[in-house]
């Protein structure tokens, strides 16, 4: 699919304005984000990538379309489990409700940065090794598999051992690196002590939700490119799936219960998406007959997270129903 240069220039503009008005319009400094105006932030962003879904069939057409709305649903599953993950480190950490979405920021913003170079460096592999869609479908069902097995490996013990930032091997050589403090009076990245700078416990935190970005990456980017490798509906349906990641969290943070069978159906999702990769790979190679297609790939997925909230919501009823029976 041909994009000139300027839907390109001009859709990198409209992030930077998105990013602008959720920077200084939509948060205050130092404001405890309520789940109401979370829930109200997340349509916000819900309703632009879903507009721009419109704009896409409108002008590319309805395979773009199916595409897009393909890759922003895989994308947009997958990132929930980022959010897990955020709530472990502002835990570890102790970052206090009111200063987590200033390092959240920061932190999409440096993966928006990371998600372009995996984007255009997996779409240019794939262009000249055709191949690698078998190493990226065997790993992603490899990581399918490994995410549930260690989901039912998981015990209250090994949570608790994560609780001290200290223990992270990653936080440990940052340490070694950066000179840090443990005053984490304001919130600002660094603090000036006896005339010498030093990084507090909100720009470690932010580095380490970098970190984990880049390693969610490594699982999506493979992910969304079994839906397409054009390269401008995958960076686009990445984007507006991780602006929205922010406000997201914020209104599923109180609820983090109730998704207990997600990971079940995240696994399940990059097994399906491997075998994807693989055999449709395998069929073109081939010379069959035979494709799974996105409409196929979009009803599996969300009939799979459907499945588990549903689940999910069934076992925490049954569970506060047995506690206080």
């Amino acid at each position: 699919m041909e994009v000139s240069s300027v839907f390109w220039i001009g859709f990198n503009l409209l992030v930077i304005l998105l990013l602008a008005l959720d920077l200084f319009v939509f948060h205050k400094k130092g404001e405890v984000v309520q789940v109401k105006k979370a829930l109200w932030l997340s349509l916000f962003w819900i309703s632009l990538a879903l507009l721009f879904n419109v704009w896409v069939y409108l002008y590319f057409g309805k395979d773009a379309a199916l595409d897009f709305f393909t890759a922003y649903l895989l994308e947009k599953s997958l990132s929930i489990d980022n959010l897990f993950v955020f709530l472990i480190i502002f835990s570890m950490f102790k970052i206090s409700p009111e200063h987590q979405h200033g390092v959240l920021f920061w932190g999409v913003l440096g993966a928006i940065v990371f998600r372009a170079v995996f984007i255009f460096a997996g779409v240019a592999l794939i262009e000249k090794f055709a191949w690698l869609m078998y190493i990226f479908g065997g790993f992603l069902i490899f990581t399918g598999i490994k995410m549930v097995v260690d989901h039912i490996g998981e015990s209250d013990a090994s949570e608790d051992k994560n609780d001290n930032p200290d223990e992270n091997a990653f936080v440990r050589i940052l340490k070694k690196i950066i000179p840090t403090t443990d005053d984490s009076s304001g919130a600002g990245f660094f603090k000036k002590i006896n005339g010498k700078w030093y990084a507090t416990q909100f720009f470690i935190a932010m580095l380490v939700i970098e970190m984990t970005d880049v390693i969610f990456a490594i699982d999506s980017i493979p992910a969304v490119l079994s839906v397409t490798t054009d390269v401008f509906i995958v960076y686009t349906s990445n984007i507006f799936a991780i602006l929205g990641l922010r406000s997201l969290y914020f209104a599923l943070r109180g609820v983090m219960d109730y998704f207990h069978y997600l990971k079940f159906a995240l696994s399940a999702i990059l097994v399906f998406i491997g075998c994807k990769m693989i055999l449709n790979h395998y069929a073109h190679v081939a010379g069959w007959d035979f494709s799974i297609s996105n409409v196929v790939s979009l009803s599996i997925i969300g009939g799979l997270l459907i499945i588990s909230i549903i689940a999910s919501i069934v076992r925490k009823k049954a569970l506060s129903k047995k506690q206080t029976g």
